[in-house]
């Protein structure tokens, strides 16, 4: 297993809502590489809920949104944009039962489209949500340019 580190805090006006460490508002994600997967481990916090102490399903989205962009960039070496989500909500996420578990890996690519598969496991280990993002993908020198991409080794070294 090894730690990615987040490159873009050097980066100014960097808020994301997904990834920052510094936006207390957001949901301060990391990740971990683990062979073919990158893994987030993640901890709700209620006021996340939709209702009951449930996940709300647009935090479920953003969260496997983000896990599929940062394996874009870490194990694709590049960057690109959200082109499309297909998602199913399998069983209830809870904000109170404790961390939850994404994991992505690549399912496909065509051209500079890459489908990523992604799961949000419950503490369990059941899946509550998975599905297929597809992202447009950049050439590495156009994600620098349009993306502020930085260089690959920097996920990795500080």
């Amino acid at each position: 297993m090894k730690k990615i580190l987040n490159p873009y805090v050097k980066v100014e006006g960097y808020n994301c809502f997904a990834c920052s460490p510094n936006n207390e508002n957001g949901l301060q994600m990391t990740f971990v590489e683990e062979g073919d997967y990158l893994i987030s481990n993640w901890t709700p916090k209620g006021f996340l809920a939709g209702y009951n102490n449930i996940l709300h399903g647009g935090i479920q989205a953003t969260l496997m949104d983000e896990i599929a962009s940062w394996f874009i960039q870490v194990k694709m070496k590049t960057a690109g944009v959200t082109s499309n989500m297909n998602l199913r909500l399998k069983r209830t996420v809870h904000t109170n039962q404790g961390s939850l578990k994404l994991r992505a890996w690549l399912k496909e690519v065509r051209r500079n489209l890459v489908d990523v598969h992604v799961e949000l496991l419950n503490p369990d280990g059941k899946v509550g949500a998975e599905g297929i993002i597809t992202y447009y993908t950049f050439p590495e020198e156009k994600a620098r340019e349009k993306l502020n991409f930085p260089d690959p080794e920097e996920f990795f070294t500080s």
